[in-house]
């Protein structure tokens, strides 16, 4: 079977830290001959300018590359100034056959892949929402180094004898802070400057004296516990500015996502670091499931000699999974409510983890056609589900069944014989 070639003027690039080897490939129509010119390029702007002007110098605006690392980002920046349609593709897709592997070879194999279609672009999203996916994640890896030296700080309040997690519901709340900084600057630690600390309505305060008691802090930790708690005094500052920074560039764009917050377990700063992952273009997913699936939130295809080995969920989603799995768990806790009521009937059967992934998933699709159509919070079965109908059928009793043989002239002793069983008007 001979394979169709699709693009007849384009290009494949191995993108690498230094250097970009490029191939242009031009196929004749009529006798779908293909001469290749091929260059290579270092990763400076004047070399990045210099090779989009020896693109357009044989007409090439198309280009497919590797996802490398974030080598390709700067050679996409300067592709897209000039209105090039890029095909950005994982490099597991464009591995060539092991051998003789060159970097010239491997822009051929690419440019050969793309000539025929044989591989499909990932999701790159408009640049607006690429600048606030950037935010965002920075947003979230900042809340994943607070809660670290939260985690390293309440170590240290253990190795000192503090059992200030025992005798509070949150240690590094407000309550927690203020002993911690009593016991950190005080050379003299008593039980009234303890007591005059604690909110007035707290009913353990017996308990948070015996866990200050005789605590023992040594030069090493009194250290570290300053230096975490300025840490985190400067790391609240910048997730403070982060989220300023993205409710300031979603404003544009919350018209055509607002209305997803109607969903319980959806807030405003959820909705935004899911349209960052997503954006507000559902046009470019075949439909639901495949948004699904590129979110990592369906079962991985592992089948062998019809044979299924694996059905865990993929690993794809790296960071809008783990958000929508929190969205599900907030959403959960309206056992009334429409998710509630799904998820506790599928833990029934299947288990908590798989349950919420279940949720989870649900709530994507819903937020896929919410933005898609523009409507509310709708689900085909809500109204099945919240107001369920009262059964119809009615109780079958020995009476009831004898009448309805004798209805449809069906001989009693001839199902006693055939069941042996004793005498049904007994």
């Amino acid at each position: 079977m001979s394979l169709k070639v699709v693009h007849f003027n384009c290009c494949g690039m191995d993108v690498h830290k230094n250097v970009i080897v490029a191939t242009i490939g031009v196929t004749d129509p009529s006798t779908l001959i293909t001469e290749y010119h091929q260059r290579s390029f270092s990763t400076y702007n004047c070399d990045l300018i210099q090779m989009a002007d020896w693109l357009s110098g044989y007409d090439c605006s198309k280009v497919c590359m590797e996802s490398t690392g974030k080598y390709w980002i700067p050679v996409f920046n300067i592709l897209e100034s000039r209105n090039f349609e890029i095909c950005l593709v994982h490099p597991k897709y464009t591995k060539a056959i092991k051998g003789k592997k060159t970097d010239k070879k491997d822009s051929k194999w690419i440019c050969d892949l793309y000539k025929y279609d044989l591989v499909k672009s990932s999701f790159i999203p408009p640049k607006e929402i690429r600048e606030l996916r950037e935010i965002a994640r920075y947003y979230y890896k900042l809340i994943e180094m607070n809660s670290s030296e939260s985690n390293r700080f309440q170590n240290c309040m253990t190795i000192s004898n503090i059992g200030l997690g025992s005798a509070l519901s949150d240690p590094m709340g407000s309550t927690g802070m203020k002993i911690m900084d009593e016991l950190l600057n005080s050379d003299n630690v008593t039980d009234e400057k303890i007591l005059k600390l604690i909110h007035g309505g707290c009913k353990n305060k017996d308990k948070i004296l015996e866990a200050v008691r005789n605590s023992n802090i040594s030069s090493d930790a009194r250290f570290k516990l300053k230096e975490i708690q300025k840490h985190k005094t400067e790391l609240d500052q910048h997730i403070t500015a982060c989220l300023t920074e993205m409710y300031v560039r979603a404003v544009p764009l919350l018209p055509q996502f607002q209305h997803i917050t109607e969903m319980k377990g959806i807030s405003s700063l959820s909705a935004i670091l899911i349209i960052s992952e997503i954006g507000v273009n559902m046009n470019i997913w075949d439909s639901g499931k495949q948004l699904c699936s590129w979110a990592g939130l369906v079962p991985g295809n592992n089948e062998s000699a019809n044979k299924k080995k694996s059905v865990r969920i993929t690993k794809a989603g790296q960071y809008l999974k783990p958000l929508l799995v929190q969205c599900a768990l907030s959403a959960i806790k309206d056992k009334k409510g429409y998710f509630g009521i799904k998820y506790y009937r599928i833990r029934k059967r299947r288990g908590h983890k798989k349950a919420i992934i279940a949720i989870a998933r649900m709530m994507l699709i819903c937020i896929y056609h919410m933005i898609l159509t523009g409507e509310s919070f709708n689900p085909t079965d809500y109204d099945e589900l919240m107001n369920p109908k009262p059964s119809t059928y009615k109780k079958l009793t020995v009476e009831s069944a004898i009448d309805f043989l004798k209805a449809n002239s069906i001989s009693i002793e001839e199902i006693e014989a055939a069941f042996n069983t004793k005498p049904l008007s007994s």
